[in-house]
């Protein structure tokens, strides 16, 4: 199962707001939602957001094993 707990801890790091990456940069609220959720996200979105926190894939996503 894919989760998103190290995009949390990223964006805590780098100190940015689900609304600033919302408002200013544009991922959409349905798309930080589906992360919440722990629902797929598209890897154009993973890599936006890599790009958005300068970080490793490994920072946004990680598998967990049941």
């Amino acid at each position: 199962m894919i989760s998103y707990e190290p995009f949390f801890k990223t964006l805590e790091k780098n100190k940015k707001t689900l609304y600033a990456l919302n408002k200013k940069d544009g991922i959409s609220r349905n798309t930080i939602f589906r992360m919440q959720q722990g629902k797929p996200i598209t890897t154009e979105t993973i890599d936006k957001l890599c790009g958005i926190l300068k970080c490793e894939i490994s920072d946004i996503i990680e598998l967990k094993k049941d």
